[in-house]
Formats: C-alpha cells, sequence, structure tokens
C-alpha cells in the first residue's frame, strides 16, 4: 500500500510542476501566450484562475496522500527495547560477588 501511495504522490508533484512550470510570474499564465483574441475565440477568459485551482488542488492532494501515507507505516520498537541487551532465557543473572 505504501508504494502505491507513493507513486500517486509522485505523479501530484510531477502535476505540481507542470502547474507551476507553465503559469507566467506576471500572472498572464496561457492566457498571456494566447492573446485576446485567441481567447475570446477558444471561450477561455480565466486561465489564470484554472491555473490557480489546479496548483491549489494538487498541493492539497499531495498533503492528504502524505497524512493517509503515515497510517500505513509499521510502529517502532520501543527505543529501550533496543538499548537493552539480550540475554537468553537459560542463562541465569549474574550478580556481583561482593554484594
Amino acid at each position: 500500500m505504501i508504494t502505491l501511495i507513493t507513486i500517486l504522490i509522485l505523479l501530484a508533484c510531477a502535476v505540481l510542476a507542470f502547474f507551476v512550470l507553465i503559469q507566467n510570474p506576471k500572472g498572464g499564465g496561457l492566457t498571456g501566450s494566447f492573446g485576446s483574441m485567441s481567447s475570446q475565440i477558444m471561450g477561455v477568459k480565466q486561465t489564470g484562475d484554472v491555473m490557480e485551482k489546479g496548483t491549489w488542488t494538487t498541493m492539497g492532494v499531495i498533503a492528504a496522500l502524505c497524512i493517509v501515507s503515515v497510517m500505513f507505516f509499521d510502529k517502532p520498537k520501543k527505543s529501550m527495547d533496543v538499548l537493552k541487551p539480550q540475554r537468553s532465557q537459560n542463562s541465569p543473572v549474574k550478580t556481583p560477588a561482593g554484594k
């Protein structure tokens, strides 16, 4: 399941990169490249809003997938168990001779 979620996160990151790179930093986006005349012909009036909504939606999807992925990780062992030396069950516990 972690593999599937990781692949979905990577795909969402690629889509987010597409949305970010296609936007014009001056706010024009696709509207500036096509010009106003082609916007009226094709019927695209608010491409910048679509790109912004796509960016925010994709970021939300990535955040949600990251949060969901945490539920599928195995819980780690307690740190104290790792630090304690392992004793075999058959060997007796040795105590200092002076006490």
